[in-house]
């Protein structure tokens, strides 16, 4: 595993053909604030949040994952973090210089071994951002995404090996063997998980909630609104946090959370679950059972916008 350099998640960046419903549904209902939009592309911030944005909508014919974006602690980190990839195989979309988004900052594009573009950056702007007040049901933070990949043990090794990323737990079954690892670039057990999938594409973008009841209260705007309820309310046991999960206007996943669990990295052993077992999908049992429908709605449309990238 390569000394960590990553520090946390940043944001997710989405592109879609019907753009002004993407943008009505992540500006509205489901909670985050537009700071700034031009030619079809807009950013969304969460309130509670010092990033710039941790969603990024751009209009485009295909739907598909623009990239997702991680922060570094200094531009030496960068720099550092670019020239280990460059000398482990892995291909730069750019080599480090500005970034040229909202808060500007210092970093560097590349494909991870499924081809999606992954972004690092460092001294981005931090963000006049606000604590969230009781009973305000809009999101605090990005929590985390997950990634659907065809082999899911080959993705887990390249992010363990080039980005320092640590495994947590992992979901498995007797029938199906492993199904998910949750990694960490940080005590937060995880802030991203690789999904099993028969191809490349999002699972899902997960955002923090301020406590129980404004999550239980956002889950019932976005009901009442009639966008379609996946799964959930409940806790997982992997990580221990609640989850309600939606299908946005374009069929991504996203899902509403709140106290993902925070781990000690030095003791901290990863567990393997049984996810057969339903005390570990759902500690509650107040979800509506995970079965092959639910689990199919978070396969996603294949991603026909990442790059074939060859082995590394």
């Amino acid at each position: 595993m390569s000394p960590r350099l990553l520090t946390h998640l940043r944001h997710v960046d989405l592109a879609v053909p019907d753009y002004d419903k993407q943008l009505d549904f992540y500006a509205g209902v489901w909670g985050l604030t537009k700071v700034a939009e031009d030619s079809g592309i807009s950013f969304l911030a969460a309130e509670g949040s010092p990033e710039q944005y941790v969603v990024r909508l751009r209009r485009a014919e295909e739907k598909r994952l623009d990239l997702v974006s991680y922060g570094a602690a200094s531009p030496a980190d960068v720099d550092t973090l670019a020239e280990r990839l460059l000398a482990g195989g892995v291909q730069l979309i750019s080599r480090p210089g500005k970034v040229d988004t909202p808060g500007g900052g210092y970093g560097f594009r590349f494909f991870d071994v499924d081809g999606r573009t992954i972004e690092v950056s460092a001294d981005v702007e931090v963000r006049q951002h606000r604590r969230i007040e009781e009973k305000e049901a809009i999101p605090v933070k990005l929590s985390h995404v997950v990634l659907n990949s065809p082999d899911l043990n080959r993705t887990r090794e390249w992010y363990e090996r080039h980005l320092g990323f640590a495994l947590s737990d992992t979901l498995s079954s007797p029938h199906m063997g492993e199904v998910m690892h949750f990694m960490r670039i940080s005590s937060q057990h995880h802030s991203m998980a690789l999904a099993k999938g028969p191809h490349t594409a999002l699972h899902h973008i997960s955002f923090e909630m301020r406590g129980i009841d404004e999550y239980m209260r956002g889950s019932g705007r976005v009901i009442r609104a009639g966008f379609k309820k996946i799964w959930g309310p409940g806790r997982h046991m992997a990580g221990d946090n609640t989850f309600t999960y939606f299908l946005d206007p374009h069929g991504n996943t996203v899902e509403y959370t709140t106290e993902l669990e925070n781990l000690d990295e030095d003791t901290w052993h990863p567990h393997v679950y049984d996810f057969s077992q339903p005390e570990v999908t759902d500690q509650w049992g107040t979800a509506n059972p995970m079965n092959e429908l639910v689990a199919k709605e978070s396969f996603n449309d294949p991603d026909r916008g990442v790059f074939v990238a060859p082995p590394v």
